[in-house]
């Protein structure tokens, strides 16, 4: 039995986190993968902006282990379209060795350029479940990134100026009464506004936003996402309430508001008070204002009306996957860096207290589990408090080129949200009936 096991239907469910992935149907990169005759260059490309500098460090750390490999990162993420740059990348013909994948949907996009990693030693760490989104035909094809939560991250500080107890808010009813006091005193409370909707972030709301209602009607199995040919909307009536209360409370104008403003120049500055996010950000905020980040956040579920109570998203936001159309030497290179990084000392030690994750292997200590936003993902997975992550079973681009960009309409009055519901239902429909 492996330790600290997670229910596999709230576990194996994929983010972004981040973006789906689309397929590339360019040939193959048939580089030795060699530097100067002598080295294997593993050229790794990934989207995770947050831990950007600590991942470049510990691969030199790698490097200085390992004499005879080149790791070389490029990091695309953040504002930036992860899925188009990958598909660009490949494209080009200078294919990395390393990438990143979502969960089912794109498995199968990607299924002819992914080496089977089932025998790394990752994949016999990897806690039950968490591989379950990157695996086919019996083989492991993705090495899970960690465990992430979203939800709204609230300043302590400013709820409690506001005599708001955050314990208070279970249902809709009870946030819209603490956002509409945090308005009322938002003057006396030094905010501009209570939240920071990046409606310029298509991810945030076709992908984050929409899965915390999504969900629910797939019963939180990402697979039943993936195989269903046509989507109800059966909780719009809730998903459109939440961006609604967002957009109207929120810094304007929201359609042109991004990921770094929202996070760097507002919330991490005590100008708003709420954001939609997840345990990702805590870097960012502590860059920016240590006390702020040790001290003065929270983590609250996003309220889903007619679901039950509120809980949180909690999954796997994204796999590593290993480039099969290189060669073996450059194939096996990649592997053992993988496996280095999730088991051995020094790369469980940076997992843990430099990239801040919650880790999704076992033969970690729980109770170093850092910062209070990863302590809040890891408590309300113990409760069972939590819901899937369904959105990597969309079909292709339909979460950000779809319903994203309709959202962006609908937040600039240029489409109801009738005519949201209709739009994506009909790509969906489309999209699986090919």
């Amino acid at each position: 039995m492996k330790k600290n096991k997670w229910k596999s239907a709230l576990l194996a469910l994929s983010i972004v986190g981040a973006t789906s992935l689309a397929a590339c149907g360019n040939a193959g990169d048939s580089d030795s993968g060699k530097s100067d005759g002598e080295k294997v260059t593993v050229d790794v490309f990934q989207f995770k902006v947050e831990f950007k500098d600590q991942f470049e460090q510990i691969a030199e750390q790698y490097e200085k282990e390992n004499e005879d490999v080149d790791i070389n990162i490029t990091t695309v993420g953040g504002g930036e379209d992860y899925g188009a740059a990958l598909r660009s990348k490949f494209a080009s013909g200078n294919e990395p060795a390393i990438y990143n994948i979502g969960g089912p949907q794109d498995v199968e996009d990607w299924n002819d350029k992914l080496a089977d990693l089932s025998d790394t030693e990752a994949a016999k760490a990897a806690l039950d479940g968490t591989l379950e989104g990157a695996t086919k035909d019996n083989k492991v094809l993705g090495l899970p990134y960690n465990q992430e939560g979203y939800g709204f991250i609230y300043n302590k500080a400013i709820f409690e100026k506001a005599g708001i107890d955050p314990a208070s808010i279970k249902d809709y009813a009870s946030l819209e009464k603490a956002v509409k006091d945090l308005d009322a005193k938002k003057k006396d409370l030094g905010i501009d506004a209570v939240f920071a909707l990046p409606g310029k972030e298509t991810w945030v709301t076709g992908l984050h936003l929409s899965n915390t209602f999504i969900s629910p009607e797939f019963d939180n199995d990402v697979m039943k996402a993936y195989e269903s040919k046509d989507i109800k909307f059966e909780y719009g009536d809730a998903f459109k309430q939440i961006l609604d209360l967002q957009n109207k409370y929120s810094v304007q104008p929201t359609v042109s508001l991004d990921y770094s403003k929202q996070m760097e120049e507002l919330f991490s500055n005590g100008k708003v008070a709420i954001v939609q996010q997840g345990n990702w950000v805590y870097p960012t905020i502590e860059g920016i204002d240590e006390d702020l980040a040790a001290n003065n956040i929270g983590l609250m579920p996003i309220p889903v009306e007619g679901y039950a109570d509120a809980k949180l998203p909690v999954g796997v936001p994204m796999y590593w996957g290993v480039n099969s159309n290189k060669d073996e030497e450059t194939v096996e290179a990649s592997k053992e860096f993988i496996d280095w990084l999730y088991t051995s000392d020094a790369g469980k030690k940076a997992v843990l207290e430099d990239f801040k994750f919650v880790p999704a292997y076992e033969g970690y200590d729980s109770e170093k589990v850092s910062d209070p936003l990863s302590k809040a993902v890891y408590d309300y997975s113990e409760k069972g408090e939590t819901i899937g992550w369904v959105f990597m079973g969309y079909p292709t681009d339909w979460g950000q080129n779809k319903l994203g960009v309709q959202i962006q309409k609908y937040l600039s009055d240029k489409a109801s949200w009738d005519d949201v519901v209709k739009s994506v239902e009909k790509s969906w429909n489309e999209d699986r009936n090919k």
